[in-house]
């Protein structure tokens, strides 16, 4: 590891020369660009500089083992060698993660969308269910949810809910989500107390900001009407939704949970900003996996990437073979080990790109 770790020591020490470079302080983007590379290249040194250190550390109380006569003494010496490995094993294991090359959108805030799929009312519970998942783990983080958009069911469920994530790091934690979550339970429906199967799609799309992708008026059919489903006092007595139409692509998006005409027009932009983006960069992906593809998955949304089995209190990931009896604590918003282990995936693959 402290080999491959290595090879980016010329990097850093030339995006150091540049940095420090006057004239690159006058171009606002290029500086941006460059200390971005040098947060994800900055650990990667960190850690091969820890493991030179470990290693040396190491070697020299294998020679005064050698050399040494005192058995107290070489007693000591074994312990501290085992304490430096178990140290050097764990440094090695973290900079799997941090091999992972940085994404063009780490950084980015998200928008979230949560469908029902196969399985009718419990699917959209289910829906529901990886929302408060979601909204868990989002809180424990600290971040901030929006909810853009929602249909929600009789009992409780949700056909279809987008909501917006923002805080640090929300893209590189939940960038692997996107894709079919499986759930096999007995319904609250369910009367014989038989297991079903059902589907929830989820779709992980990175903010896009309003210099990222340019979305022309005349692109956009804009309809309003009255609201209709659950709701407020406002709701059917006011034309406060909105249905935004991108004419060039026949995207479509429909805001109805703000009173205000107004502002369900501003939030169907920002979802139809987003989704446009992830067309562009998933283009781009492709172009630079040049159809290679991804142990973690690729994002799309139509791949079967978990089961999340209620009576067995399980949860497996199928793209890395990952399985948790603790579904209970996980529902309950405790992703932190699901959400390493897919880093940890995205790491190893990184690492035999290099060797």
């Amino acid at each position: 590891m402290r080999e491959i770790l290595q090879k980016f020591e010329p990097q850093f020490a030339e995006l150091e020369k540049r940095l420090a470079d006057p004239d690159i302080m006058k171009d606002i983007a290029a500086y941006r660009t460059l200390m971005q590379e040098r947060a994800h290249l900055e650990p990667i040194m960190d850690a091969f500089h820890a493991l030179t250190t470990l290693e040396n550390q190491i070697a020299d109380a294998q020679v005064m083992i050698k050399e040494e006569s005192d058995q107290e003494m070489i007693a000591m010496a074994e312990q501290e060698i085992e304490e430096l490995k178990a140290e050097h094993e764990r440094i090695e294991q973290e900079s799997k993660m941090l091999l992972v090359p940085p994404d063009p959108m780490e950084g980015k805030n998200i928008i979230m969308e949560i469908r029902a799929g196969t399985g009718g009312e419990e699917a959209a519970l289910f829906a529901a269910d990886l929302f408060r998942m979601y909204s868990h783990f989002a809180e424990g983080n600290r971040w901030k949810i929006e909810i853009m958009s929602m249909n929600e069911t009789g009992i409780g469920g949700f056909k279809e809910i987008i909501f917006s994530i923002s805080g640090k790091d929300v893209y590189g934690n939940l960038r692997w989500e996107s894709g079919v979550h499986r759930v096999q339970r007995v319904p609250e429906t369910e009367s014989g107390g038989r297991i079903h199967t059902s589907a929830v799609t989820v779709a992980v799309l990175p903010e896009a900001e309003e210099t990222d992708i340019e979305i022309r008026q005349e692109d956009l059919k804009v309809d309003v009407m009255r609201s209709g489903g659950p709701g407020g006092q406002s709701v059917n007595t006011t034309d406060s939704a909105v249905r935004m139409t991108h004419l060039p692509t026949g995207l479509v998006v429909i805001c109805q949970d703000e009173k205000s005409q107004i502002k369900n027009k501003a939030k169907a932009l920002r979802v139809l900003r987003s989704r446009l983006y992830e067309i562009e960069e998933e283009k781009k992906a492709k172009e630079r996996a040049d159809n290679r593809k991804s142990q973690v998955g690729s994002g799309d949304r139509s791949e079967r990437i978990r089961t999340y089995n209620f009576p067995q209190n399980r949860l497996t990931d199928h793209r890395i073979n990952l399985t948790l009896y603790k579904l209970e604590l996980i529902m309950a918003g405790q992703l932190e080990e699901v959400v390493d282990a897919l880093k940890m995936a995205a790491g190893e693959e990184a690492l035999k790109e290099l060797q």
